[in-house]
């Protein structure tokens, strides 16, 4: 049997809820490769590489394929991805590190690479549109057992080249996130005697304490009424998005000087 008669066959066999999901799914997941592609700042890259894969999960339960799609979200999605926002904020991401090459012949091994995957990719399709058996044959014995029988026998240098590619990816980002200790560390004696050498040696008292609300961006209220402008996080107060603290209400100081009040013992008055 030829290959048009094969798709359209398969073309047929679409139900119309399939259909939509793809048209509207396919054209999210081309935009966001793209933006992904050309976006110059490396978190919004990962976040936009997140967006595809949940496109690609959707796909692949649309498809009779639900354990490769619940594996693209819990596994891809949920962890290397977030794994890999994990290291970008570890480390950060200097727009102006040098983009000299430490690594000779490193653009052109780039380059043999991409025309690899390329190549790749046109043989794969090639095949999926000439060889295009549907997912009966995959899915002949259930999803799961299908998956592994395919992964373990017939894909499986390609399955073990991709667990050496996370492992090396794992042990990148900790030669990455490591960082050599180059002072000695201090001692529990050097540390107190430090906090207590600083202005505040206690700690200090956290946005919205006595304060009319107790948001990140309202500072607290010392005991004279006064804000505490240390209780808010410096970036907040870089950004300008600090809350103007408001005072409590009359009735309620008044409340707490009463129970302060009642808490101090009474005065004998005698004087000692």
């Amino acid at each position: 049997m030829s290959a048009a008669p094969t798709l359209l066959a398969a073309a047929a066999e679409t139900g119309t809820a399939e259909a939509v999901a793809f048209w509207v799914l396919a054209p999210v997941a081309v935009l966001a490769a793209a933006g992904m592609l050309l976006s110059r700042k490396a978190v919004h890259s990962a976040l936009l590489l997140a967006l595809v894969m949940l496109c690609l999960a959707v796909l692949y339960i649309a498809q009779d394929a639900p354990f490769l799609g619940v594996v693209q979200v819990v596994v891809y999605t949920g962890a290397v991805m977030m794994l890999f926002l994990f290291v970008l904020m570890l480390v950060g991401v200097d727009a102006a590190d040098s983009l000299v090459e430490t690594l000779r012949g490193q653009r052109i091994a780039g380059l043999i690479a991409a025309l690899g995957f390329a190549g790749l990719l046109v043989f794969g399709i090639g095949d999926a549109v000439v060889d295009n058996r549907g997912l009966a044959d995959a899915n002949a014995d259930g999803n799961v057992q299908g998956l592994a029988n395919l992964m373990f026998s017939r894909y499986v240098f390609a399955f073990e080249a991709t667990s050496a590619l996370l492992i090396t990816a794992a042990l990148g980002s900790m030669i990455l996130a490591f960082r050599e200790r180059v002072e000695a560390r201090l001692s529990q004696r050097e540390l107190s005697e430090q906090r207590f050498r600083k202005p505040h040696p206690s700690p200090l008292p956290g946005p919205g304490v006595y304060a009319r609300h107790n948001a990140v961006d309202t500072p607290a209220l010392l005991p004279d009424g006064s804000p505490a402008d240390l209780s808010v996080s410096r970036v907040l107060a870089a950004r300008g998005d600090v809350r103007a603290p408001e005072a409590r209400p009359a009735d309620v100081r008044q409340i707490e000087r009463g129970r302060d009040d009642e808490a101090s013992p009474p005065s004998t008055g005698v004087e000692q």
